[in-house]
């Protein structure tokens, strides 16, 4: 009898207003959908490098920050020097809150993409629009949360055909 291995998709976020917390959850729902995927869900300074390395899914969300991610963000992403080259074949996905319009989310969703590229991660994208990651203007609403929600669960399947 075989017995399907469960993959794990981790969901880290760095919120300060609650923005981009609310779209980690609902990013952690999309991703819940999809059968035999464990999904975790932690603020970044509770990550440790060993979540990264027992994730087969990594999806990271900032707040956009002068058209970047987070300074905490980037200090935790700073650390995995530590264990690059273990993260290589990883699935991964972005998502970032802003404040208004050309604010920067795409450059920031770039940014957090890059570094998974740094690692050798496979990025999820999409081909009709949002193209880089999932992005909303202040508290996510209605489209944004679905958004996210899509995001989560296309990670998740991708990680599913991966590591399952």
């Amino acid at each position: 009898m075989h017995t399907r291995c469960m993959s794990r998709v981790i969901v880290i976020y760095d919120s300060e207003t609650g923005n981009t917390e609310k779209m980690a959850t609902a990013v952690a729902d999309g991703a819940r959908k999809v059968k035999d995927i464990e999904v975790i869900v932690k603020k970044v300074d509770q990550v440790t490098h060993e979540d990264l390395l027992s994730s087969h899914g990594i999806i990271i969300g900032s707040p956009t920050y002068y058209g970047l991610m987070s300074g905490k963000l980037k200090s935790f992403i700073d650390t995995t020097e530590k264990i690059h080259g273990k993260l290589r074949g990883k699935v991964g996905g972005a998502f970032t809150s802003s404040g208004g319009t050309a604010s920067g989310a795409e450059t920031t969703l770039l940014s957090i993409l890059h570094a998974m590229l740094v690692h050798g991660m496979i990025v999820v994208g999409r081909d009709d629009n949002k193209h880089y990651g999932a992005a909303a203007t202040g508290a996510p609403k209605g489209k944004d949360v679905q958004m996210c929600a899509e995001l989560g669960k296309r990670v998740a399947e991708l990680t599913k055909k991966l590591y399952s």
